[in-house]
């Protein structure tokens, strides 16, 4: 547990410590470094480096050039996400998909996710892909970003060739789904056994290594 002597030392404040029953202890922290940043287990889970490591896949695709009106973000956190979609893509729809209303309140409450124009719902991700796909088969997305930690755990669930391709059959013809995946120690081999079964989904497979996280941009 960090102590007040070090939150002094390295410049940073706690602003506000709340408990999740998804993601148990949520703290907001102020930096001099990162700004404002929410973190789950030491690990920050919306602002601050987040920002940085969302933005590298996003400015790829930005200067692509391609039309991005649609937007789906699979664990949208506080909105750090949201807001870099928004940055590069003013006029396109966002509809955000969290877990945890807490997390999401935050991201109201810290991280100007209320300026974002995002449709939030809140509920299961998995669910939420499952049922799009059953109930609205039509409906397309020209991006989908997928961040779907609980801490420092990504859910099997997400992991199976089931909710992978479902995922897929979300994008239109020239879509694109973006998956972060956390990439230090143990993380690396999760990442690459991870890596290896969207090969088999999506033909093809752009890998962006920001931070400690790895991204994998896919597409038909």
């Amino acid at each position: 547990m960090r102590s007040k002597l070090t939150d002094f030392l390295t410049g940073t404040k706690v602003l506000e410590e709340v408990e999740s029953p998804i993601n148990g202890e949520i703290k907001v922290v102020k930096g001099l470094a990162f700004g404002t940043y929410i973190q789950v287990e030491g690990l920050t889970q919306s602002g601050g480096i987040l920002k940085s490591v969302w933005k590298k896949p996003l400015k790829k695709i930005f200067n692509l050039q391609v039309p991005i009106s649609s937007v789906l973000v699979l664990g949208l956190g506080g909105g750090t996400v949201a807001g870099l979609v928004r940055d590069f893509w003013e006029d396109a729809e966002i509809t955000g998909v969290d877990l945890d209303p807490r997390m999401v309140e935050m991201g109201k409450k810290y991280l100007g996710l209320v300026k974002f124009n995002v449709d939030v719902v809140i509920g299961d991700a998995y669910e939420f892909v499952k049922k799009s796909k059953i109930q609205n088969p039509k409906s397309k997305y020209d991006l989908v970003l997928v961040d779907l930690y609980i801490g420092r755990e990504f859910p099997k669930k997400f992991e199976k060739e089931e909710f992978l391709l479902s995922v897929k059959k979300l994008i239109r013809e020239d879509g694109r789904v973006i998956f972060n995946r956390l990439y230090y120690g143990e993380k690396r081999s999760e990442a690459v056994r991870f890596g290896n079964k969207l090969e088999k989904i999506f033909k093809k497979i752009e890998v962006v290594y920001p931070e400690a996280n790895v991204m994998f941009v896919c597409s038909e």
